[in-house]
């Protein structure tokens, strides 16, 4: 059972865990087109990048107005609508980042 109120504290609070950046062993980026669980709609996925938090969601912005579509950040993972790879891949190659091309 956890403390939720102490008489010399107060309303106590648990800390939150940090977030911890995704990436993979080989230090490459991988960019999926990904269609399940999505009701046929296809999605482009980016994940291993070595952000979090707000640098992350300002790359996702970018990313967006870059393709001209819509998308979310989840779990770390950069979701953009449509199939823009190619868009996506010459972009973060221009910041960066070794790309790979995952999946089909």
């Amino acid at each position: 059972m956890a403390l939720v109120y102490s008489t010399d504290k107060g309303r106590i609070t648990e800390d939150k865990p940090q977030e911890q950046a995704q990436t993979f062993a080989d230090g490459a980026v991988r960019i999926r087109r990904e269609t399940s669980g999505r009701k046929g709609k296809g999605v482009i996925t980016v994940a291993g990048l070595p952000l979090v938090g707000d640098e992350l969601k300002k790359l996702a912005q970018n990313l967006k107005k870059k393709c001209g579509t819509g998308g979310s950040v989840k779990d770390g993972v950069i979701e953009i609508q449509g199939d823009k790879r190619d868009v996506i891949k010459a972009e973060l190659e221009k910041l960066g980042y070794k790309v790979k091309l995952a999946g089909g």
